[in-house]
């Protein structure tokens, strides 16, 4: 099964559907991680994956903890921010408080990096390995409070299994 904008009208779809797009997703994502460990080619098919099966986004992508900053990683979209200061926008106050950031609004949101003006909403999702955090996976919308809580479960789910192939 793939869940696709002319499957349901966004907004219009059930926490079920979207539990069902996610099962779908884990599914995927296992075959493309299964015994691949190089991190550049598995964050760069999980991006790839979750931007061309989710409805309504406009970027997809991971950035990577580098000392004090994040640095842009694989993705899919537009050109994007190269590096974001810890505790910076969104993605940096992720790595702060090392849980996911779920932002309805991001023109509300303070301190807000808008690396591509169309962006409406944004969830982000701390990436672990051996304890610490290794960086984040980041997706924007053009659309407002595109994400909720099963969307951030969902994800959170996907990097698990990212997560269970990094070096520790």
């Amino acid at each position: 099964m793939t869940f696709t904008l002319s499957d349901a009208a966004y907004g219009t779809d059930t926490p079920e559907a979207k539990q069902a797009m996610y099962a779908d997703l884990r599914s995927q994502l296992q075959g493309l991680l299964a015994g691949e460990t190089d991190v550049i080619a598995n964050t760069a098919n999980f991006s790839s994956l979750v931007f061309n099966t989710m409805p309504g986004l406009n970027w997809a992508g991971f950035y990577f903890l580098k000392g004090d900053e994040l640095v842009l990683g694989p993705f899919q979209g537009k050109p994007a921010c190269i590096r974001i200061k810890k505790g910076r926008g969104v993605c940096g106050s992720t790595v702060e408080k090392g849980e996911p950031i779920l932002v309805p609004d991001v023109h509300a949101f303070p301190g807000h990096i808008a690396c591509d003006v169309n962006s409406r909403s944004e969830l982000v999702v701390p990436v672990f390995a051996g304890g610490a955090i290794h960086g984040v996976f980041d997706l924007d919308s053009p659309l407002p409070n595109r994400f909720d809580e099963v969307d951030s479960e969902g994800i959170q789910s996907l990097v698990r299994l990212l997560e269970a192939t990094l070096p520790a």
